[in-house]
C-alpha cells in the first residue's frame, strides 16, 4: 500500500514478487535488461543525455561554439539512424566508433575519433545511475545463488558497459554473463534471445528477465517462453503528467529546453515514475490520486525547497531554521531530512505562528488608518465576530450595539467601526490592553520555544507575501526584541516588495517578487492545494494562552478530504525519502538549488493551470478554510459556479476573483473542451485573445440604486461567447441600502437567452445572506426592462448597450442590502450596432411590463413550435434580411 517511505525490497509493489521467486528458486537464472532497468540517466529521454554532452564538449574545446546543444543532439541522432543504415547485409548493429564516423569530418577531425568516444562514454558514466531496487534484487539473487545475467541492446563495446557498470551499489561483475547486441550482432527483438538461451543452457521456463522495453524484454523472449517482468519505466498516467510539463517521451521529439546542461533534469522523471512504481494502490482511488499528487507533484518541489533552504542555512552559518505552523510541521521534517542527507549542520524546528496572531500583536490600536486596515484585511467578518476577536463586549463599544451581525463588507461601515473603536479614550485603553497581551503570549511562546535564543530568526514557510514575517517584525520591535526575522519562501509574490522595502531579508525559491511572473502568478493565485497538502491535520492559530500555549480553531474538512490530505502528504515524504537515499549513496548527486528550480516550477505550475479529471475528482471536494479571523470554509469548486461551466471560456476563468473560485483551472478540468483550451493557454500554444470577440469591444454593466435614489456603476465585465456557444457575466457591487439593479446583460444590441440570473446578496444591518434567482418564464415576467423587450418565455431583445433587466433586491430580501454579487448564464445572438441611441435607467421611471407580452405572430409560432433556438433563429433570419437590404 501507499507509504511515506522507501518500501523493502520485498514490499516493492512491482519487484517484490520476484523475491519470492528468488527465495523459492522458481527461477534458475535471473536475467536483466541493463540501460533504464539496472541503470538508468538523470535526462528525461536517452538522447537527452546528448544535450549534456554538447555542453560537455564545448566547455572542453572539442565542440564548435557555434553548435547549440539543440542542434548536437540532433547531429548526433542523425548519425546513429545514417551508420545503422549505411551498414547494409553487415546488420543495423554498430559501436559508438561506427556511429561518431558518421558525424561531420569538421567535427571529428579537430579532435579525434578517440577522444570523442572516450568523452561521450564519461559523460554517460556521470549521468547514469544504478537503479538501487533492482541492485537489490541482485543482491537477493547471490544471497540465494541464483545466477545474473545481463541482457542489452546497446552500441557500447565490453570495456565502455563494463566502466558504465563498474559501480559499488552492483558489486563485482566477475559472475555476471553479459550479452550485448553489438557484441552478437542483433538485438532483442531481432535474434539476440535464442542466443542468449543456448549459452545460458536453461529451459525458457527457467529464466525470469525484468526489462522497460515492452516488445524486446516482454512480448519477444516471452513468445519463446522466457517468463518476463514489465518493468515499467513511465506509467499512463505518469505519461500525462510529463506532457503536461511540455515534455515527451517520445526519444526523437522535440528539444528539451529544460534540460540542465550539467544535470539534465536532475533524475526527477525516473526518480518520480520508480516512487510511484514502487507502491501498490492506496485503499480507495481517491486517496490513491491522492498520494500519487504528493508523490509526482508536490514531493519533487517540496523536495527542491527543502534542500535550498537547508542550503541557504548551512551557507549563512544559520543552525536553526524555524518553520511556521501549520506547514511547519511538514517542512521542518523534511527540512531535518535534507540536511542529514547532505551532512550539513542544520536543523528545523516547528513554531506556532499565523496571520491572525501576528496582525493583532502588530496592531497599532492608536493609529485609526492601522485599525481600519486591520478591520479591512477580513473576508466576511462581522462586527461581532471582531469584537470578539479583539476580546471586547458589545457593551464596550455602544455604537456598534445596532450593526453587530453587519458584515463588514462595506467601507462606510468598516470607517464606522474603525472610529467607533478608537473614538474614546477609554476604548483605544482597552485596545492597546488587547494588543498588549496578544504581543507579550506571543513573545512567551516564541521564547518558550526557543525561537529567540539566537540572534536572528529564519523563517521556513510556503510564502506569497511575507505577511507572517512582516508582521511578526512589528511585533518584535514593538515589545523591545532585537530581531529582524528573515524569511525563505517557496513563492514570494509582488506583497513581499513592502516586506523588503522595510529592510527585512525575503527569499523566494521558485519565485521572488513577481519574477518568474507566470510561476509567481499562477502559484499565489490557487495556493490553497498546496497549503492544504503541507498543513498539519489540525486548526488553524486563533491566539495564545496566558501561557503562551497555541489555541487552535475546529478542524475542518470531511473525513475522505483528511483522509486524501494524509494520502498526499505520504507521497511527498516517499518522494523525499527516495531522493534522500540516492543522495546518501553519490557524494556527487546534484543539489536541488536555483538550477533546479526551473523545472520544479514548471512541474508544480502546470499542475495548478491544468489539473487532469483524476486529480479533479478529489481535489474538488475539498473546503479551505479563510483562517484570518474568519470562520468562513469555502469549497474549492464552488457549488454556485458549478453550474456555470458550461458557459465559461478560459478568459472568464481569468476574469474570477480568488473569492469567487480559489483554483479556477480546477473548475474546467470537468469540461474537456473548456479544460482542453484552458491548457492551451497556460502552455503557451494559443494566445488568450483567441477567445475574445472580435470588433468593439462589450460587456455587462451592472448599476445599483440606493435608498436615496442615486444610481451607481460597476465596472464592465467582458462578455465573450465561449466553445458551447454561451456566455458569463459575474459582477460584485457594494454600497449602503442598496434597493435596485440594473443589468445591461449583453452590453450591446441583442436578442438574449437568459438562462438564469442568481444574485447572492447580505441585507445591511441584519448582515443576513440570501441568494435570489429568476429562471422561470414567470419570474422573469415580473421584471422591469428598460429599453428592451422580453419576447416571451427566457428570451430578451437587448436594443442598446445600456438597455437593461432590473432586479428588484431589497422588494424580494424584505431589506436593503449592504453587498452582493450577481451572475448571469445566458446565450447571446448580436444584432447590428445601428440603433438609436441608449436611454439611462434614470432617466425616466419605466413602468413595469404586463406579465403577458403581445408577440408578434410569427414569434408565437416560432417559440411553440421550435421553443427558444426557434425564436432566434427567426430573430436571425430578420437581422440577415436587415442588414442585407432584402
Amino acid at each position: 500500500m501507499t507509504g511515506a517511505g522507501v518500501p523493502d525490497i520485498a514490499e516493492h509493489a512491482q519487484l517484490g514478487p520476484v523475491v519470492g521467486m528468488i527465495a523459492d528458486r522458481s527461477c534458475a537464472v535471473l536475467s536483466l535488461d541493463v540501460f533504464d532497468t539496472l541503470l538508468w540517466r538523470r535526462v528525461p529521454r536517452p538522447t537527452d543525455v546528448f544535450t549534456v554532452l554538447a555542453a560537455h564538449l564545448r566547455a572542453t574545446g572539442q565542440l564548435p561554439g557555434w553548435i547549440g546543444d539543440a542542434a548536437f543532439r540532433r547531429m548526433r541522432i542523425g548519425a546513429e539512424q545514417r551508420a545503422r543504415a549505411g551498414r547494409g547485409a553487415l546488420g543495423p548493429e554498430v559501436s559508438l566508433f561506427d556511429i561518431w564516423r558518421a558525424m561531420p569530418e569538421a567535427v571529428v577531425d579537430p579532435v579525434g575519433l578517440d577522444a570523442l568516444v572516450a568523452a561521450e562514454v564519461r559523460v554517460e558514466r556521470s549521468c547514469t545511475v544504478v537503479d538501487l531496487d533492482v541492485a537489490a534484487l541482485i543482491g537477493v539473487a547471490r544471497a540465494h545463488g541464483v545466477p545474473v545475467v545481463l541482457v542489452s541492446d546497446t552500441y557500447f563495446t565490453a570495456e565502455q558497459l563494463a566502466a558504465l557498470l563498474d559501480r559499488p551499489e552492483i558489486g563485482p561483475l566477475d559472475d555476471i554473463a553479459v550479452f550485448r547486441s553489438h557484441e552478437h550482432g542483433a538485438d532483442k527483438a531481432g535474434g539476440l534471445w535464442p542466443i542468449v538461451l543456448g549459452a545460458l543452457d536453461r529451459a525458457p521456463r527457467q529464466v525470469l528477465h525484468i526489462g522497460d522495453n515492452r516488445v524486446a524484454d516482454h512480448e519477444v523472449p516471452a513468445a519463446l517462453g522466457v517468463r518476463t517482468l514489465h518493468y515499467e519505466r513511465v506509467d499512463a498516467d505518469f505519461t500525462r503528467v510529463i506532457e503536461r510539463e511540455s515534455e515527451t517521451t517520445d526519444p526523437f521529439g522535440p528539444f528539451g529546453a529544460l534540460v540542465d546542461p550539467a544535470h539534465g533534469d536532475f533524475g526527477m522523471t525516473t526518480l518520480r515514475a520508480r516512487t510511484l512504481g514502487a507502491h501498490a494502490p492506496a485503499a480507495t482511488a481517491s486517496r490513491t490520486a491522492a498520494w500519487r499528487y504528493g508523490a509526482a507533484v508536490l514531493g519533487p518541489v517540496l523536495t527542491g525547497f527543502a534542500e535550498w533552504a537547508a542550503h541557504r542555512a548551512h551557507e549563512a552559518g544559520t543552525s536553526v531554521l524555524w518553520c511556521p505552523m501549520r506547514e511547519g510541521e511538514l517542512l521542518a521534517a523534511m527540512v531535518n531530512a535534507a540536511a542529514e542527507a547532505r551532512g550539513w549542520a542544520v536543523r528545523a524546528e516547528p513554531v506556532w505562528l499565523s496571520r491572525q496572531v501576528t496582525s493583532v500583536a502588530a496592531l497599532d490600536p492608536l493609529d485609526p488608518g492601522a485599525v481600519r486596515a486591520f478591520i479591512r484585511k477580513r473576508y466576511r467578518l462581522s462586527a461581532r465576530q471582531l469584537l470578539e476577536m479583539l476580546r471586547l463586549r458589545p457593551g464596550d463599544v455602544p455604537g456598534l450595539v445596532g450593526s453587530l451581525d453587519s458584515l463588514l463588507d462595506d467601507e462606510q461601515l468598516v470607517d464606522s467601526v474603525g472610529r467607533a473603536l478608537t473614538e474614546t479614550e477609554h476604548l483605544r485603553t482597552r485596545l492597546s490592553k488587547v494588543v498588549d497581551t496578544a504581543r507579550e503570549r506571543l513573545v512567551r511562546s516564541l521564547r518558550a520555544a526557543g525561537a529567540l535564543d539566537a540572534e536572528d530568526l529564519t523563517l521556513v514557510d510556503l510564502g506569497w507575501g511575507g505577511t507572517i514575517q512582516h508582521q511578526l517584525a512589528k511585533a518584535l520591535r514593538d515589545a523591545g526584541v532585537d530581531i529582524a526575522p528573515a524569511g525563505l519562501y517557496l513563492v514570494a509574490d509582488e506583497r513581499a516588495a513592502g516586506v523588503l522595502l522595510d529592510g527585512l531579508r525575503v527569499e523566494g525559491y521558485l519565485g521572488q517578487v513577481d519574477h518568474p511572473r507566470e510561476v509567481v502568478r499562477a502559484v499565489s493565485r490557487s495556493p490553497e492545494v498546496v497549503e492544504q497538502c503541507v498543513n498539519a491535520l489540525c486548526g488553524s492559530l486563533l491566539a495564545f494562552d496566558e501561557d503562551g500555549a497555541p489555541v487552535l480553531g475546529p478542524v475542518e474538512g470531511s473525513a475522505a478530504q483528511q483522509a486524501e490530505r494524509a494520502a498526499a502528504k505520504a507521497g511527498i515524504r516517499a518522494f523525499q525519502a527516495n531522493w534522500a537515499r540516492y543522495v546518501g549513496t553519490d557524494k556527487n548527486w546534484p543539489l536541488l538549488g536555483t538550477t533546479a528550480a526551473p523545472r520544479l516550477a514548471t512541474v508544480l505550475t502546470r499542475a495548478l493551470q491544468a489539473p487532469d479529471a483524476r486529480e479533479a475528482a478529489f481535489l474538488g471536494d475539498w473546503a479551505h478554510e479563510d483562517n484570518f479571523g474568519s470562520a468562513v470554509v469555502t469549497p474549492v469548486v464552488p457549488d454556485d459556479l458549478a453550474a456555470a461551466i458550461p458557459y465559461l471560456s478560459p478568459n472568464d476563468l481569468d476574469d474570477l476573483d480568488m473569492r469567487d473560485c480559489f483554483w479556477p483551472a480546477l473548475l474546467a478540468a470537468s469540461d474537456p473542451g473548456l479544460a482542453a483550451a484552458t491548457r492551451a493557454v497556460a502552455e503557451g500554444a494559443v494566445d488568450r485573445a483567441v477567445f475574445e470577440p472580435s470588433g468593439e469591444p462589450f460587456g455587462t454593466l451592472l448599476r445599483y440604486r440606493l435608498a436615496d435614489d442615486t444610481w451607481h456603476d460597476t465596472p464592465r465585465r467582458r462578455v465573450r461567447i465561449n466553445h458551447n456557444g454561451l456566455s458569463f457575466a459575474r459582477v460584485d457591487f457594494r454600497g449602503p441600502d442598496v434597493v435596485d439593479v440594473s443589468l445591461a446583460i449583453p452590453g450591446r444590441p441583442a436578442i438574449v437567452r437568459v438562462d438564469w440570473i442568481e444574485a447572492r446578496v447580505v441585507t445591511g444591518r441584519e448582515g443576513r445572506a440570501c441568494a435570489l434567482r429568476w429562471e422561470q418564464p414567470d419570474e422573469f415576467a415580473e421584471l422591469t426592462f428598460v429599453d428592451c423587450r422580453w419576447l416571451g418565455g427566457n428570451l430578451v431583445e437587448f436594443e442598446h448597450p445600456h438597455a437593461a433587466v432590473w432586479l428588484p433586491l431589497a422588494a424580494r430580501c424584505g431589506a436593503a442590502v449592504s453587498s452582493g454579487q450577481v451572475t448571469v448564464a445566458f446565450a447571446m445572438l448580436p444584432q447590428s450596432w445601428s440603433l438609436p441611441g441608449p436611454r439611462m435607467p434614470e432617466e425616466r421611471d419605466p413602468a413595469p411590463i404586463p406579465a403577458q407580452v403581445a408577440l408578434s405572430t410569427r414569434v408565437v409560432e416560432e417559440y411553440r413550435a421550435r421553443g427558444p433556438v426557434g425564436v432566434i433563429a427567426g430573430a436571425a433570419r430578420v437581422a440577415a434580411r436587415k442588414l442585407t437590404g432584402d
